[in-house]
């Protein structure tokens, strides 16, 4: 039986009492346990008395096995007749003995409610860039500087002249190369002009790098060798040093390459502004709980990304403590950690709102999409993540489902396909694309994809799939 004591907004207080006689069932249900567990010599097993077997046991081991096991049936029951959503809970037993009534009391704090603000009138702003000429050129000259190549040069250093220079000093650090256009003022100043085989004083200016402050100091290095940057012209020649059949094509998939980006980067900012908005109208009070617990997976997540750098935790606490930089990170992460909650507590109840959900078979579709990503199986991912893990990899995309679909009903725009959707498309591909994706193999096996020639930038993604 359980009775709600108190509830003021998410902070909660109920109490459950336990029948004497399932408390009774309870304790014959723990000796027997204890009888077919303990060996007690001159018994058979499950045969010695009670009498003899507390004499084996710590004092209160019965009493608090009971208790245990009574709380794990009993609580859970409890939230369901109180229809409380919870999640945090500290229990706070009573006294227990057999054959009389058990009761416990509960504090805790329940699921917020959550109330969105009226986001159909949301007017979005952000745009794709536009892809002009102008950027197309911009975008072929940078390709002939990647691959512009280096001849040596008998002449005094030019900006643009690439410098092996090796440090002088106690201790002679080997030899590295200098890139003029791209140095730093102070190195390209003090460099040009001068030759092969002069050595060169550096001063280089007090900065910052990383947590430590350099005072100005002065780098004396001597000059090995001087190279000139030789760029290849732009014309057909050039495309087909990258795979490309003519300038002309190249120019053609660079542009559809640069537009698929920028409407990437529109989606994008587009889906940053909405979510923006959906917080900003939202009203919550969000439990300590899920923020606490958030921000423990986030430092969880560091943690194991400085182990894999071969960097322990714990080292790195240290050096952020003689930093005195311990307490921002800290509120950092608790700031953060807050803004994560916030925005997945708006968009679970705008696809709530939206009736958004997912069958089975798009969640498998999401998760054979994720494994095969991972080059792994969907059993073996199933077993990686773990309850919780998969149901935080659900709640992920019924949340980017639920943005997609507000978003299109605003834009009257498709939205990006959400991971589910993908694999169904895929899934539903007819024998005649295979045949088009065979025809089109050898080519693309000969041909360089467009993407490949272009720095790697941020594309919208997931929150990695965890349970809260």
């Amino acid at each position: 039986m359980a009775e709600l004591v108190k509830q003021e907004g998410n902070s909660v207080e109920f109490k459950v009492s336990v029948p004497a006689g399932e408390v009774s069932r309870a304790y014959q249900q723990v000796w027997t346990a204890v009888a077919r567990d303990v060996r007690v010599p001159g018994f058979r097993p499950g045969k010695a008395p009670k009498s003899v077997l507390a004499q084996r046991l710590r004092k209160g081991y019965i009493e608090e096995e009971v208790r245990d096991r009574l709380v794990e049936i009993h609580y859970p029951q409890a939230a369901r007749e109180l229809k409380l959503s919870l999640v945090d809970a500290h229990i706070h037993p009573g006294d227990i003995r057999d054959g009389q009534t058990f009761d416990f009391t509960v504090h805790g704090e329940t699921y917020p409610q959550v109330t969105l603000g009226d986001w159909k009138s949301v007017s979005l702003t952000s745009s794709s860039p536009e892809i002009t000429d102008e950027v197309l050129e911009k975008t072929l000259q940078d390709l002939r500087e990647r691959n512009a190549t280096f001849e040596a040069a008998e002449r005094p250093i030019e900006a643009t002249d690439m410098v092996t220079i090796q440090e002088l000093g106690e201790q002679e650090a080997g030899s590295y190369p200098v890139y003029l256009d791209v140095a730093e003022p102070h190195v390209r100043d003090a460099l040009v002009g001068k030759a092969k085989g002069d050595e060169v004083e550096i001063t280089v200016p007090a900065h910052s790098h990383g947590d430590h402050e350099h005072p100005e100091h002065t780098v004396r290095v001597r000059i090995e060798d001087v190279k000139h940057k030789q760029l290849q012209e732009l014309d057909d020649a050039f495309a087909a040093s990258l795979n490309f059949e003519s300038l002309e094509r190249l120019r053609t998939d660079l542009k559809a390459e640069l537009e698929r980006r920028a409407t990437s980067e529109g989606d994008t900012a587009r889906r940053e502004e909405f979510v923006q908005a959906l917080v900003s109208g939202m009203t919550v009070d969000v439990p300590q709980a899920l923020i606490q617990r958030r921000r423990e997976a986030m430092l969880q997540e560091i943690q194991d990304d400085l182990s894999r750098q071969g960097v322990q935790w714990a080292e790195y606490e240290k050096f952020m403590q003689e930093q005195d930089k311990l307490d921002e990170f800290m509120a950092d992460l608790n700031k953060n950690a807050e803004t994560r909650v916030r925005r997945d507590l708006a968009l679970e109840q705008l696809a709530e709102d939206q009736g958004v959900s997912l069958t089975d078979q798009q969640f498998n579709a999401a998760l054979s999409a994720l494994a095969q990503a991972n080059n792994t199986t969907i059993q073996a991912l199933r077993s990686q993540l773990g309850a919780n893990g998969l149901n935080g990899y659900y709640a992920s995309i019924v949340r980017e489902q639920a943005l997609t679909q507000a978003i299109a009903s605003l834009t009257g725009e498709q939205g990006t396909q959400t991971p589910a959707e993908e694999s169904s498309d895929a899934e539903g591909t007819g024998e005649g694309s295979n045949e088009q994706s065979e025809q089109g193999t050898e080519q693309s096996e000969q041909a360089t994809e467009p993407g490949e020639l272009l720095p790697e930038t941020a594309q919208p993604g997931e929150d990695a799939p965890q349970g809260e």
